[in-house]
């Protein structure tokens, strides 16, 4: 009989929408958010979009009595906008930001200039180590005509690569964050799939919030009908998941969101609903026998290792489709830097006139002929530049294509390691080599 010892842990995870003079009441929202964290007493606080370094400070120190210990992943132009606040001393901390993150002349969108990135924060919790994961993927701004579909999916791809290498040694791991990816989409399948990572709305006991778990809701006075599109009621793209190890049973109590504006405050805390997950961590000591009871079925690993070959071959003909995209508009810079270029040729040899024809009189007037040679360079810069990070896009979906093309070699070599009929594989452990690993989704 194993022994068991049960340990609580309360997450708490939520998109601030920090942006100082863009963000609605951003300072009282930090107040209220501040107030509330001290109020609840969270174990593990994971918060994106706190783009200033003073409201992070601002909230550490007010935190200070129930979380002491807290990191601030610093990336990109503005930051990543990820903070960790727990109450478990933080070992060690590690920022991986992604290869693609959207364009810089989108500037409205402001992706690109924010620096998305996945952080990670090692404490102990217990006798056990725990991983900590935070991040926030690219927003979906047009969901029948989303450009920028291909770099959400190389993110989820890089995001679940750099889980499964850096959790190695982890007995739970917990990720939260703004994943803009509904529960169903290709990004989110490949997450999940590949990692074996639990959805705690899905496997939560008991469940109080808005329907359906969404974190944006029509409801919330800082949301539009036109960012929801065609879901009227709203949308989930925040998420608390979870995975647990041979030394760790989780189970998900409880699970709540808030729901729209704060009572006796007149808005909300941000324009994302706030996630809180209960978990229960059961730590044991197994015996061999108890152990193998948790390995799964040579059906069952057949089943994923198939699934997660469908869904990795799907990752990939989008990553193409960027791939042509990029390719595409790499050729109109080339093209239109030929033209500025040319352009340019041509009004040095009409600058050249007066000097090959004495006496000749400069044909155009010389404002017009100085601000046609601005434009000229400026095409030129412009062009030059647009190249350059064309090439870069394109160097990494070129990568991450020929990542899932070795990874759906492997997992297809696998694959056919099953032997075709397995009618007492419950009783047996799968092939050597098929213990749970890298792109074993369970343990």
């Amino acid at each position: 009989m194993a022994n068991t010892d049960s340990v609580g842990l309360r997450v708490f995870s939520l998109n601030c929408w920090g942006i100082h003079y863009l963000s609605k009441h951003c300072p009282q929202r930090y107040a209220m958010i501040g107030d509330l964290l001290c109020k609840e007493q969270h174990d593990i606080v994971l918060l994106q979009e706190v783009w200033s370094e003073k409201d992070f400070l601002s909230l550490k120190q007010k935190l200070a009595s129930t979380h002491p210990h807290s990191h601030y992943f610093k990336s990109g132009v503005i930051g990543s906008g990820l903070a960790i606040y727990t109450k478990h001393r933080i070992h060690d901390t590690f920022l991986y930001r992604y290869s693609l993150n959207g364009y810089p002349y989108m500037a409205h969108h402001g992706d690109w200039f924010g620096g998305k990135a996945v952080g990670l924060a090692i404490l102990n919790i217990g006798s056990l180590t725990a991983n900590i994961y935070v991040t926030h993927l690219h927003a979906e701004y047009c969901r029948d005509k989303d450009s920028y579909l291909p770099h959400r999916v190389v993110q989820a791809w890089e995001l679940q690569q750099f889980i499964r290498h850096t959790s190695a040694g982890a007995d739970l791991v917990i990720l939260g964050g703004d994943l803009n990816m509904h529960p169903q989409d290709l990004g989110n399948r490949l997450l999940r799939t590949s990692t074996g990572l639990r959805d705690s709305y899905s496997e939560t006991a008991k469940f109080d919030g808005c329907e359906n778990g969404m974190t944006l809701i029509a409801d919330n006075p800082f949301i539009s009908q036109k960012e929801l599109g065609p879901f009227e009621k709203g949308i989930r793209i925040d998420y608390i998941l979870f995975k647990d190890s041979s030394k760790a049973e989780i189970y998900c109590d409880f699970m709540s969101t808030t729901k729209g504006s704060v009572p006796d405050h007149p808005f909300p805390y941000s324009d994302h609903e706030a996630l809180t997950a209960e978990l229960r961590l059961e730590t044991r000591t197994r015996t061999e026998a108890e152990n193998d009871r948790k390995v799964m079925s040579q059906d069952a690993a057949a089943g994923k290792l198939a699934e997660l070959v469908d869904i990795v071959t799907e990752a990939r003909t989008e990553v193409k489709v960027g791939l042509h995209c990029a390719e595409r508009m790499r050729y109109t810079a080339t093209r239109t830097g030929v033209m500025g270029l040319a352009l340019l040729f041509l009004e040095l040899a009409i600058a050249a006139v007066p000097w090959l024809a004495l006496g000749a009189e400069q044909p155009f007037p010389r404002t017009s002929f100085y601000m046609l040679a601005a434009l000229c360079f400026a095409i030129l810069v412009t062009t030059f530049l647009l190249y350059i990070f064309y090439t870069m896009e394109l160097k990494s979906l070129q990568g991450a294509e020929d990542q899932m093309r070795l990874a759906v070699g492997s997992l297809q070599e696998r694959l056919r390691g099953f032997p075709l009929a397995q009618p007492h594989s419950s009783q047996r452990r799968p092939p050597e080599g098929l213990e749970p690993s890298a792109f074993d989704p369970e343990e």
